[in-house]
């Protein structure tokens, strides 16, 4: 029998049932893996004893998908962090370098919007900086799915380009540099205490590509939250107070983000890997002339196919980095 007053808790009853699901998500999968393989092996032993080719050939590829279908599961495992499980809010800002590096920031949202699509998860521009001529200045994107913050943690540092540039008149090849923010979505489960004291709110026109405005009201939302520096801006919506509604969700993810990661850089654990993640530093290079090459500097993992990776193929990466430091990243 539930304890009393416990389901006119709905948030706290919503919570448990979210938890619930998620270990079931587990649970399942794991069950069903356990009983192929246990399938798989009775077969084997009858085919030693009374080989027949078609069905070690059926045999084999039956394996062959177990054996991915583990390695998903592995890649799960690597997800351990308290916030792994939620929705993310991936930000992009555009280096030194002008209309090249603003290319290359938008080129980074086409990638991380594509592999969003790949991976069936919902993708959200909440605000978007056109650039001067070319390109954007920054952008946030908000990408909602299960466990979208775990795996796109992965991209938390500085991404470098290395290609002839488009705009250049002598075609000289330029290297250009954007990084990319990640923080989870935070929900009403955790508190965030935010004192309107503490924030600067602005107004301002919300604008599209080629000077087209989206509205002809101040309906955009910047609040800089003056304690921490941390600044936030929405223009999605028409309305004034469903983007400071946003912007204000955007707000407690930074300062939740914040949080984590003060509290990671008081474990000894994490000092080995500090300097991959860290803001600043370079962790991956994109190179398109004079030969085509993805390699990120943390794992070693080098991929030749760089129009794939663009195109937002980003999963060998982001797998080599959960096996590498997923565990130690559990928060």
């Amino acid at each position: 029998m539930a304890q009393p007053g416990f389901w006119d808790e709905p948030e706290r009853a919503r919570s448990v049932m979210e938890e619930a699901n998620r270990l079931k998500g587990w649970v399942g999968p794991w069950k069903e893996l356990s009983e192929k393989a246990t399938e798989l092996a009775e077969l084997a032993e009858l085919l030693r004893a009374e080989p027949d080719p078609d069905l070690e050939e059926d045999w084999q590829a039956e394996a062959e998908a177990l054996g991915q279908a583990l390695g998903a599961l592995e890649v799960r495992t690597m997800l351990q962090g308290e916030s792994d499980h939620r929705d993310a809010i991936l930000t992009i800002h555009a280096g030194a370098g002008g209309t090249e590096s603003q290319d290359w920031a938008e080129m980074l949202l086409r990638m991380y919007t594509r592999w969003a699509e790949r991976n069936s998860y919902q993708a959200s521009v909440l605000n978007i900086q056109e650039g001067e001529e070319a390109g954007i200045r920054g952008a946030s994107v908000e990408i909602k799915g299960e466990s979208a913050f775990g795996f796109l943690k992965a991209e938390k540092g500085v991404h470098r380009l290395v290609r002839i540039s488009p705009f250049d008149a002598q075609s000289r090849r330029h290297t250009s540099f954007a990084s990319v923010f990640v923080h989870p979505v935070v929900e009403d489960d955790i508190e965030i205490e935010v004192d309107e004291g503490d924030l600067r709110v602005d107004t301002f026109r919300a604008s599209g590509a080629g000077g087209q405005h989206v509205n002809k009201t101040d309906s955009a939302i910047r609040i800089t939250h003056l304690p921490t520096g941390v600044v936030v801006a929405c223009q999605q919506e028409r309305s004034q107070h469903k983007n400071r509604a946003t912007a204000m969700k955007m707000l407690r993810a930074a300062l939740y983000d914040r949080a984590l990661e003060e509290k990671e850089k008081e474990k000894a654990a994490l000092e080995a890997t500090k300097k991959d993640i860290a803001w600043g530093s370079q962790i991956r290079s994109y190179v398109f002339q004079p030969y085509t090459m993805v390699s990120d500097h943390r794992t070693g993992l080098k991929l030749s196919d760089v129009d794939k990776v663009m195109d937002g193929d980003l999963g060998p990466f982001i797998e080599a980095y959960l096996k590498e430091f997923g565990a130690q990243t559990a928060a």
